[in-house]
C-alpha cells in the first residue's frame, strides 16, 4: 500500500535542512510506496528569512520548478540565511536564474499576495494543528518523532506492510 509522509519544514532551520538527507533516501528506498507532502511551516519569529524563503519556492513553482528551488534554498541556508531583505531577493534571483526560470516573472510572483496566500496556508493549517516546530512528521496523519534514518524506515515499512 502506500503512505503518506508529510513534512512541515522551515527553509531556515538547520534541524529541517539535516533532515533532507533522510527524506531523500526514504522517497528513493520507497519509490511508488510513499508519497511525499511539503508543508510551510516558517518559523517568522526567530527566522527573519524563512517567510520569503518559502514564497520563493512557490513562486517557483509556478514554473514547475518547486523541488528545484527547495534543493537549492536548503544547500545554500547558509548563504542566505542572514542577508537583509535586497540582498535575500537578490540571492533568491539569482538562484531563479540559475534554475533557467524566467526572472522577471519570479521576482513578480515571489512577494504577490497569491504566493504569500500559498505560505499563510500551510503556516495557518499548522497553527490549527498545534505545530509550532520544525521539522515536523506525519505518516498517514499521524505524528511520528523518529530521530535517525532506520527509525524513519522501520516505521514506514511496518505502515507499508499494515
Amino acid at each position: 500500500s502506500t503512505v503518506v509522509l508529510l513534512e512541515y519544514s522551515d527553509f531556515q532551520c538547520p534541524a529541517c535542512k539535516a533532515r533532507e538527507p533522510i527524506v531523500e533516501n526514504l522517497l528513493e528506498e520507497f519509490g511508488n510506496h510513499i508519497r511525499f507532502v511539503y508543508r510551510h511551516r516558517p518559523l517568522n519569529s526567530i527566522h527573519a528569512n524563512a517567510q520569503l524563503a518559502a514564497q520563493a519556492t512557490e513562486a517557483a513553482g509556478l514554473q514547475g520548478k518547486f523541488w528545484e528551488m527547495h534543493n537549492v534554498l536548503f544547500e545554500k541556508q547558509s548563504d542566505w540565511s542572514g542577508l537583509s531583505k535586497s540582498e535575500l531577493i537578490a540571492a533568491f534571483a539569482t538562484y531563479a536564474e540559475e534554475l533557467a526560470l524566467d526572472v522577471t516573472k519570479f521576482q513578480e510572483h515571489l512577494e504577490s499576495p497569491e504566493v504569500e496566500d500559498l505560505v499563510n496556508e500551510d503556516s495557518d493549517g499548522a497553527d490549527d494543528s498545534g505545530i509550532n516546530s520544525t521539522p515536523s512528521f506525519f505518516l498517514n496523519g499521524e505524528a511520528i518523532n523518529p530521530k535517525t534514518y532506520e527509525e524513519y524506515r522501520e516505521i514506514i515499512h511496518q505502515a507499508i506492510k499494515a
